[in-house]
């Protein structure tokens, strides 16, 4: 990836830190939004893709602590959503309801396990690791994520959790929601774009998480040109406002830092930001 640059937000408002990166003139090929959590819009190709959608201001137990409300246009009608894994924060029923009739990439036998799935609205499209569809101007492959992806302790069915790897202009890899893996490197040997989750939604980080250093240490093995950190800063617990905040707010600025000297470039997005990407 040869540049980037910060955009503004639906606000209108230009990001301190704008001048930090270059780009070229004329209309972005490519722009990436942070949402917040898991939440990204993706625009390649002409082709907006939408991961883990999380469009209200809580789910369950978690209330958003920062950023807006995503409900502009853009996020209402996506070409395509992605959906890593099962769990409540990353599957989050109504927020798909309110998409209308679009395609929902999710893993094999996630309707089984989620009968709700069928009633969002959207047409379902199960795939299983190396799989690929082609939506749009993207073509997108399903690769194998380290985490549980049970939306329920117990049950007849099981699923896995997966992360996707979207090809058009530029190869992003959005990587869900996981730990690193021994052969993460085979499914994901270059990208000029990763999507890595750094932190989660409480006080404590269970397993399947990276916390900022394995994230690092992700986005070397999967050699991002750039790498933006996610699934942080976003959601806490309703109560919890002053337990261990520095697990919600440190962890992007932490992977940054970790990358300053790497030749992986990070950059932290605050919810609502987006970055152009040429």
């Amino acid at each position: 990836m040869a540049s980037f640059r910060l955009l503004c937000d639906r606000s209108g408002m230009t990001h301190p830190g704008a001048d930090r990166a270059i780009a070229g003139d004329g209309p972005p090929r490519s722009t990436l939004r942070w949402l917040g959590h898991a939440s990204t819009l993706l625009v390649d190709r002409g082709t907006t893709v939408l991961t883990d959608p999380i469009l209200t201001a809580r789910v369950a137990h978690l209330r958003r602590r920062r950023g807006p409300i995503p409900n502009d246009p853009d996020v209402r009608v996506p070409d395509v959503v992605l959906l890593s894994h099962l769990h409540a924060d990353h599957t989050h029923l109504p927020s798909l309801r309110m998409l209308g009739d679009v395609p929902i990439v999710v893993p094999r036998r996630a309707p089984d396990v989620l009968p709700a799935l069928r009633a969002v609205g959207g047409r379902l499209i199960e795939v299983d690791p190396g799989d690929e569809i082609t939506i749009g101007g993207v073509q997108i492959r399903a690769v194998p994520a380290e985490h549980d992806g049970r939306r329920w302790r117990r049950g007849p069915f099981d699923t896995a959790a997966l992360g996707y790897v979207i090809t058009g202009e530029m190869t992003t890899y959005f990587a869900g929601d996981t730990d690193l893996y021994p052969d993460l490197g085979d499914w994901v040997p270059r990208c000029d774009l990763a999507l890595l989750p750094v932190g989660g939604w409480g006080p404590n980080l269970g397993p399947g998480h990276m916390n900022p250093p394995r994230a690092a240490e992700a986005a070397e093995i999967v050699g991002a040109g750039l790498a933006v950190p996610v699934h942080f800063g976003t959601l806490w617990p309703i109560g919890l406002e002053r337990i261990r905040p520095e697990r919600f707010y440190r962890p992007g600025g932490d992977f940054v830092t970790l990358l300053r000297d790497n030749a992986v470039t990070a950059v932290e997005l605050q919810p609502g930001e987006g970055v152009d990407l040429g």
